[in-house]
């Protein structure tokens, strides 16, 4: 019996020696905010121009764009935004969006339509600055 106990113990041991355990990933997610810079082109269109570092991906920068619009539709008494375009750039670290957005007091026309307060109070729940 003890031959038998010998081999498989060292087999037993030689596989435990193989296993690492895991170490979980840190997604360590530290955006710095640099600023919104607010252009009215005509009408009802609006230009937000955001930049920021620390952004994990496009996604980032899109929702700061869309945080900014939202809070300049609160602030000139519409109740929604639309997203027109986002254009996001990234270089040395930084990342910069171009959003165009319309804003109106009732419901508008498309698909990437905002609720102005409700985004507002999401942005705020996130840590995401507004204007």
């Amino acid at each position: 019996m003890r031959a038998r106990i010998g081999p498989l113990l060292g087999l037993f041991l030689g596989l435990a020696a193989c296993q690492t355990e895991e170490q979980p990933v840190a997604d360590v997610f530290r955006p710095d905010y640099k600023g919104v810079e607010t252009r009215l082109l005509e009408g009802d269109l609006v230009n937000f121009l955001v930049s920021m570092t620390g952004a994990r991906d496009r996604r980032d920068v899109l929702d700061y764009a869309q945080c900014a619009a939202a809070q300049y539709a609160l602030i000139r008494g519409f109740g929604f935004a639309r997203q027109v375009r986002t254009n996001v750039m990234e270089e040395g670290g930084l990342w910069r969006g171009d959003a165009v957005y319309t804003v109106s007091a009732g419901v508008p026309r498309g698909l990437r339509t905002i609720d102005a307060e409700v985004a507002v109070d999401d942005c705020r729940a996130k840590g995401i600055p507004t204007v």
